[in-house]
């Protein structure tokens, strides 16, 4: 398992602390009645004491490895962005006025559009 460093955990009841801080996790079993899975104690370091979240283990070791899906969704697009401006700086200008003309579709336009587009996520 990979932890993604410096993603914020929530724990419940406000609470939050970085993915990479937190060096352990323990399910609470069956406590006042709330029955076996439903909190956890957090280990953190830095922290002498765990601190008791209100989600299960199975929820803050998700969020602890995986990358939120805003995140994963801005990165496939912008290789996607990448793959498609490799492949019109190919096209021939020959080939790049045919289009055009043909087919109203103006390559040096896109492909300018595509590096500012990129340009404004770095």
């Amino acid at each position: 398992m990979r932890i993604e460093k410096g993603m914020m955990v929530a724990l419940g009841y406000g609470k939050y602390f970085r993915s990479d801080n937190i060096v352990g996790i323990e399910p609470i079993e069956e406590e006042d009645g709330r029955g076996p899975g439903r909190r956890t104690r957090v280990y953190v370091e830095g922290l002498a004491d765990p601190v008791t979240a209100s989600r299960t283990e199975g929820t803050i070791l998700r969020d602890m490895l995986e990358l939120p899906g805003e995140i994963t969704r801005a990165q496939e697009q912008h290789d996607l962005l990448t793959d498609i401006l490799e492949t019109v700086q190919e096209i021939n200008p020959m080939l790049r006025t045919i289009i055009r003309e043909q087919g109203k579709w103006d390559l040096n336009r896109l492909e300018r559009r595509i590096r500012e587009t990129l340009r404004e996520e770095e």
